[in-house]
């Protein structure tokens, strides 16, 4: 909710376009409106489809990836969340290239088959798993900025060592946007990081807060979903009317507002810089990870750069540091493993306040 949870002019937009329909069945106006608006956005998306989730949108690529390269394999990163299709729902092997099982009931063992985790931030382990795989695998799905283990960003080069290994095997690469789309900057992580990436999957960002999702990326790719090729996928709520006027008016606002990203980025650095203070003041271990909007406060006085390293953190003094700034009405992300998002919605006053209690909280740590 990067500009807060009632935005009026997006309020507004769903409330006239409620007026009019609340879903048809079958592509409206607003959602082509969308999908040139984010074509114009994100550089390297040529063509997008509409979905209801990030979920779908990332079950989609994956589906896309498969048909379009004609391959089975799939990379995913542990720690990484990319919805709950059971292709992903997939834990960690016992090595860096080595397939593993399934981490929730009802999905199948045969699924974990074709698909390899490796750590975050992990060269070594891409190529490894490239030169013993590369010809199966169909692509590399990853979250820029990881927010599913708290929030750990790239190491320098990682991102750019997935393109450069999905090009040379003849594998795409699938950015999952749907934390970090529009909310790094107005085009998002691909923008932020100057990546090219084959597909990207966006989530409720792109609509407001209405439920939606969307993926896209080169022509050449998108033209394999059906009608135009192989790949079925389709959605009778796909680009309804409501979440399509809610997401045009997101992007219109953002785009006519691109200072909100400097602004955010300001927050963002305010709240790192002082809880660091805060803690080295009260003698409490903890790393901020941060990257622009996106933070987290990690229990540990090792550095996090993956989800072996997340997993060092002391999450009883996270349940205690959660439980006190709740009682003094901040109101965190309830896991050592999620993120915390500031937005525009936030005041200066928001900031300080939550700056106040959490030395008060540090102080009974």
């Amino acid at each position: 909710m990067f500009l807060g949870h009632g935005k009026k002019c997006i309020a507004d937009a769903v409330k006239t376009a409620a007026d009019n329909g609340l879903s048809f069945g079958a592509p409206c106006p607003a959602e082509t409106e969308l999908a040139q608006r984010i074509c114009n956005i994100v550089p390297c998306v040529d063509k997008v489809r509409m979905v209801n989730s990030g979920t779908e949108a990332t079950m989609s690529a994956l589906r896309l990836a498969r048909g379009y390269t004609g391959r089975d394999i799939i990379i995913k990163f542990e720690g990484c969340y990319h919805g709950h299709s059971d292709s992903l729902l997939i834990k960690a092997g016992s090595g860096a290239a080595t397939f593993a099982g399934a981490s929730s009931a009802g999905v199948p063992e045969a699924f974990a088959k074709y698909t390899l985790v490796l750590p975050y931030n992990d060269e070594t382990a891409l190529d490894s798993a490239f030169k013993k795989f590369g010809g199966k695998i169909a692509c590399v799905i990853v979250e820029p900025v990881a927010g599913n283990m708290g929030v750990v960003p790239p190491k320098n080069g990682f991102l750019q060592k997935i393109r450069s290994l999905t090009i040379q095997y003849g594998s795409l690469f699938i950015m999952d946007e749907v934390m970090t789309g529009f909310r790094l900057s107005l085009s998002g992580a691909a923008g932020h990081f100057n990546l090219d990436a084959d597909i990207i999957t966006f989530g409720k960002i792109i609509g407001g807060g209405m439920p939606v999702g969307a993926y896209g990326g080169k022509k050449e790719i998108m033209d394999f979903i059906s009608p135009s090729g192989p790949v079925y996928q389709a959605g009778t709520l796909s680009g309804n009317p409501l979440a399509m006027a809610a997401g045009n008016a997101q992007l219109k606002y953002l785009q006519a507002h691109t200072e909100i990203y400097d602004e955010v980025e300001k927050k963002g650095e305010y709240l790192e810089t002082e809880f660091k203070a805060s803690a080295q003041k009260n003698g409490v271990d903890i790393r901020v990870n941060r990257t622009g909007s996106m933070l987290s406060v990690f229990f540990t006085d090792s550095e996090v750069l993956d989800f072996a390293s997340a997993c060092k953190s002391d999450t009883e003094k996270f349940k205690k540091y959660f439980n006190e700034m709740l009682k003094r009405g901040i109101y965190l992300a309830p896991s050592q493993f999620e993120a915390l998002f500031i937005s525009d919605a936030h005041t200066c006053e928001d900031l300080e306040k939550t700056v106040r209690e959490f030395n008060e909280v540090m102080k009974i740590l």
